[in-house]
């Protein structure tokens, strides 16, 4: 004898539209169009993939010597490992390698411990401060007994994080100012933004770095100089400000009058009114492009290639032009990628971890 079914029973949704099956059918073969691009797509990774995990697991060398690797059909995974130090450290001396990598791990700690809000107060800009201070002795020297070295030494990934991180964390100040003084109703604040804006957006960043290293110290008096890593930094932040502007610009813009009218009720004057209204709000609705400009600062500081600064990239290019190991640049420039993807996407998750924290729902 068959049982009634119960109630339950009854309203439980077919086992097609849910789990493991339901994902599939709902994105993979929602349609006889979807269906086909899934049946392609499987046949391309059936034919690309064994090869290429072949070459790079199953054939290649990790840690062994260059003669070893020509023998292999395989990937040579071991011009890593072998050339590992300069690769990150570039020339700075040998035996005070672990004055970069302490600074690179306080700068990395500070900006992993800077990441949640309940933490942003004075105190943080103290500690940054503070750690500045630090990462600079230990990189330069001169103090406690620490031998000096030049910034032309300065090189592989400590330079990269250097330029970018705090080319990203100056700019971005200096950014939302020219955005305001664009805004500005005062005629000569507003021309002047105006024109470094358009200016500086009009040319590539590149031409900044050879203005910045080439060109700017002929117009230095004579017997005064500048630091070429310090002026890479200025060329880095004065470029990305001007994006960072028309950004917060944007942002700006889509704050409606009834925000500002409701300041004025209150009797706020210009700097409360942008300081606890209109900013938090702008730069809230801006940080997907915020963030799209900041990563390309990270990645584009590769460009400092042309005025002779050996960053992460440039280090794995001199690797390269030892004959014994040239012939591997593939596998160098993977492991090259893969350090850039990891930078860039903490930063793109934490954009998004941001972006939910700070989400009112409208």
């Amino acid at each position: 004898m068959n049982e009634t079914p119960t109630k339950r029973e009854y309203l439980l949704p077919p086992k097609t539209n849910v789990g493991v099956i339901g994902w599939l059918k709902t994105n993979l073969f929602s349609n006889w169009h979807n269906s086909l691009l899934t049946f392609l797509l499987v046949a391309l990774l059936a034919w690309l993939l064994p090869p290429l995990i072949r070459w790079a697991f199953i054939d290649s060398l990790w840690n062994s010597s260059a003669e070893a690797c020509r023998n292999i059909d395989g990937a040579c995974w071991s011009v890593i490992p072998n050339n590992l130090r300069f690769i990150i450290l570039g020339f700075f001396p040998e035996g005070e390698e672990w004055r970069p990598i302490v600074a690179m791990l306080l700068l990395l700690g500070l900006v992993i411990y800077s990441k949640e809000r309940s933490r942003w107060r004075k105190s943080l800009g103290w500690l940054w401060l503070a750690n500045i201070i630090v990462m600079g002795s230990l990189m330069h020297g001169g103090v406690f007994g620490l031998s000096v070295v030049e910034t032309s030494q300065w090189s592989g990934l400590p330079l990269t994080l250097l330029l970018s991180f705090f080319g990203m964390i100056v700019a971005y100040p200096f950014g939302i100012l020219l955005a305001l003084g664009r805004r500005s109703n005062m005629p000569t604040i507003k021309t002047m933004c105006v024109t470094y804006i358009e200016m500086i957006r009009g040319v590539p960043l590149i031409s900044m770095l050879f203005m910045s290293s080439i060109m700017f110290p002929l117009f230095l008096p004579e017997g005064v100089t500048i630091d070429k890593v310090l002026r890479a930094l200025i060329a880095i932040i004065l470029f990305t400000a001007a994006y960072i502007a028309e950004v917060v610009r944007g942002g700006l813009q889509a704050m409606p009058r009834g925000q500002y009218e409701a300041a004025d009720s209150l009797g706020l004057n210009y700097s409360q009114t942008m300081r606890l209204i209109i900013l938090p709000q702008a730069l809230k609705i801006v940080i997907p492009p915020s963030v799209g400009i900041l990563l390309s600062v990270f990645k584009d500081t590769s460009l400092v290639v042309i005025i002779a600064l050996f960053d992460v990239l440039k280090t794995t290019m001199v690797t390269l032009s030892n004959p014994e190991w040239g012939r591997y640049s593939t596998e160098s420039y993977i492991f090259l990628a893969l350090l850039y993807f990891c930078f860039c996407y903490a930063m793109s998750s934490y954009s998004r971890k941001l972006e939910k924290e700070l989400d009112t729902g409208y």
